[in-house]
């Protein structure tokens, strides 16, 4: 499976980006989909996952009432709606699938997107 993450920008506080991550390859097994991000001199952490099937969301209480989650079935792609954006919220964000059954906030996807730069300006 290969994902390939857009998106990302350069934004002001309180405003909105919208991030896209394309799945191609063998996608007929997809358990979840997620984000991460990793700010500069911190270990990634989990933002948002979504499970394939049956589109239960989770999110972390860092982006919870801001983020929203979607999956499209059919394009094989996952959206990160970003709104209300901080200076806090400035990292490179990658996109991750799961094949299998995992604990979804966690880093135990089995592929990782290249990455796409957040930039929130206060």
């Amino acid at each position: 499976v290969q994902l390939q993450a857009s998106g990302g920008g350069l934004v002001q506080a309180g405003g909105s980006l919208r991030l896209s991550c394309a799945a191609s390859g063998r996608t007929f097994a997809t358990y979840a989909m997620g984000w991460f991000r990793q700010a500069p001199g911190k270990e990634r952490e989990f933002v948002a996952a979504i499970t394939w099937s049956i589109g239960i969301t989770t999110y972390a209480d860092y982006v919870k009432g801001r983020f929203i989650i979607s999956g499209d079935n059919a394009k094989n792609t996952v959206y990160l709606q970003m709104n209300s954006l901080q200076p806090e919220d400035t990292a490179v964000y990658y996109c991750a699938h799961a094949r299998r059954v995992i604990p979804i906030t966690t880093m135990k996807y089995d592929y990782w997107g290249q990455g796409t730069q957040v930039t929130v300006s206060s």
